[in-house]
């Protein structure tokens, strides 16, 4: 086997044990301890804290576009607090949360809602990590059988071992050019 063929097998396994572990680890969890929860809540703009309340409620199941792995009831980016804005003043003029959340998904796609809805669009999302592991599983399950394979030592018998004891004991010693003649003077 070449030493670019093992380099090559030796990436794919590093690379998908990689794949294996971050998909086992998946995210952290979403219970944050004492001091990150101070942190992430927004102080109240509104008169009103009830709501305060149905907007952060409605904004903990958009993502900020900007973090991407963070709702945008606790990302501090620009675009999130534009977007609870909206969602304030939305809610002041009578939508409903189903409303706001259609009108958020038909101008920024499924991708703003943390949780997207399966459908054929989104399938990807949900089926992607799914496949990724399954084949990463594949690759690993064949590789190891090759090295398996590869690996095994060879039994052999009495017979094999009293005829290649025959063979040694019949064939005479050969002079190398590049081994010393043994002879009485060394």
């Amino acid at each position: 086997m070449t030493l670019m063929r093992l380099r090559y097998k030796n990436f794919l396994m590093i690379y998908f044990s990689v794949c294996i572990s971050s998909l086992c680890l998946g995210q952290p969890s979403q219970s944050p301890n004492k001091d990150q929860q101070v942190i992430k809540e927004a102080p109240f703009l509104a008169s009103n804290p009830a709501l305060e309340v149905k907007v952060k409620e409605i904004a903990e199941e958009l993502r900020c576009l900007v973090c991407q792995n963070e709702t945008i009831a606790g990302s501090h980016a620009e675009l999130a607090i534009d977007l609870r804005n909206q969602i304030r003043t939305q809610l002041q003029s009578g939508g409903t949360k189903e409303s706001i959340l259609q009108y958020m998904v038909e101008r920024y796609g499924d991708f703003v809602l943390y949780n997207p809805p399966f459908k054929a669009k989104t399938s990807l999302l949900w089926l992607g990590p799914l496949a990724l592991l399954l084949l990463s599983l594949f690759v690993l399950r064949n590789y190891l059988r090759q090295q398996k394979n590869t690996n095994k030592t060879a039994v052999y018998g009495s017979a094999d071992l009293a005829q290649a004891r025959e063979l040694l004991r019949q064939s005479k010693p050969v002079n190398h050019p590049s081994t010393p003649s043994m002879t009485k003077d060394n």
